[in-house]
């Protein structure tokens, strides 16, 4: 795992951010430190065992599944590398937002010799797999909990819906889109113009390398090998999500009696506070998940304290579990031969 100046700079920011986004959680909560360290010592571990055991079957199986995206562009990484290159990639990603998914492409280059290009471009249908998946829990949640959500999101933006400012904001949005498909017209033209200099040029090659190889692992799910298994993995993915959420209410007495739907709501609102970009969602996802669980009946302070030992258990888990593979990888790659780049498996070369 590379670690450049401008992901230097990307960790501060990030962690910064985060900094202030935590001051913000624990200044409108009320929550101590001595409270969060008091419920970290009540809790019942048995259940953040069984939250830990869960994450570890949801990382296998998104190794597998992403195994299964690799198949049909002529690539067999071995199962142990992919959850590996998973790991590891989860790993970075708590550290510095938006690494993982290079960190997890360029460990797989490191062990089996997978084209970065080619491997990345079957992460982004991975991602565009599950952003569809999330998006039809979140319809599921609205549809079940629309009462609570709707009074949530509703005070959560009502700032923002504002008459005076959504004229304005409408037209600065139409600017800009314009403004987008404008310059995407003129870069097209010119591309016409002078797509032949461009393709004598070193840097075009590359670049048209890199993109047909991305191209080609997003077009892999359309080619699977195995649909049906594919779909049983993403559909085991996001239950094993929900689950490990969903049992930690149980080591917490002041929350075992929060339902099933209480789960489903945390799972989708801590998913959209994960996208802020702070290490693994830092004060964002204690934020979002503790404002919602007060909708459950929760005080204040007890939903802010849910969400901070759900975060943190999740957390804690990843780096064990990415530490442990990122270790691993340094071993084995430093044990081995270097692997052939470029070139697929000869095990599952291309016909």
């Amino acid at each position: 795992m590379k670690f450049s100046i401008k992901d230097l700079v990307k960790l501060l920011v990030s962690l910064g951010l985060a900094a202030g986004l935590l001051w913000l959680f624990f200044q409108y909560s009320g929550i101590r430190i001595d409270e969060i360290v008091e419920r970290f010592r009540q809790a019942d571990y048995r259940f953040v065992l069984i939250s830990a055991a869960l994450a570890f079957v949801a990382h296998w199986s998104r190794s597998m599944r992403w195994r299964m995206l690799m198949e049909p562009v002529g690539y067999h990484p071995s199962a142990q590398n992919a959850v590996l290159a998973v790991m590891t990639g989860y790993f970075a990603n708590t550290l510095v937002p938006r690494l993982g998914e290079v960190t997890r492409c360029g460990t797989l280059n490191r062990l089996e010799g997978v084209p970065v290009n080619v491997s990345f471009g079957t992460v982004v249908a991975e991602r565009i797999i599950d952003v569809l998946m999330l998006l039809v829990l979140i319809g599921l949640t609205f549809l079940l909990e629309f009462n609570r959500l709707s009074e949530f999101f509703i005070g959560l933006f009502s700032d923002k819906l504002g008459g005076a400012g959504q004229n304005s904001n409408t037209t600065l949005m139409l600017l800009f889109a314009g403004g987008l498909v404008g310059l995407a017209i003129i870069a097209w033209v010119l591309f016409s113009r002078y797509k032949e200099v461009l393709r004598r040029k070193p840097f075009y090659q590359k670049v048209e390398k890199f993109v047909i190889g991305l191209l080609e692992g997003l077009t892999s799910v359309r080619k699977l090998k195995n649909p049906g298994g594919f779909l049983f993995h993403t559909v085991l993915i996001w239950t094993l999500y929900y689950l490990m959420s969903y049992v930690l209410f149980f080591a917490v007495p002041e929350t075992s009696g929060l339902g099933i739907l209480a789960g489903l709501t945390i799972l989708v609102v801590g998913a959209i506070g994960m996208t802020t970009p702070t290490p693994g969602g830092t004060g964002s996802f204690q934020i979002l998940v503790g404002s919602v669980l007060v909708l459950y009946g929760l005080e204040s302070k007890d939903g802010g304290l849910l969400a901070t030992f759900i975060w943190a258990v999740q957390t804690l888990t990843v780096l064990l579990y990415g530490g442990i593979a990122f270790v691993i990888v340094l071993l084995k790659a430093g044990n081995q031969p270097a692997t052939r780049q470029g070139q697929p498996s000869t095990v599952g070369s291309k016909s």
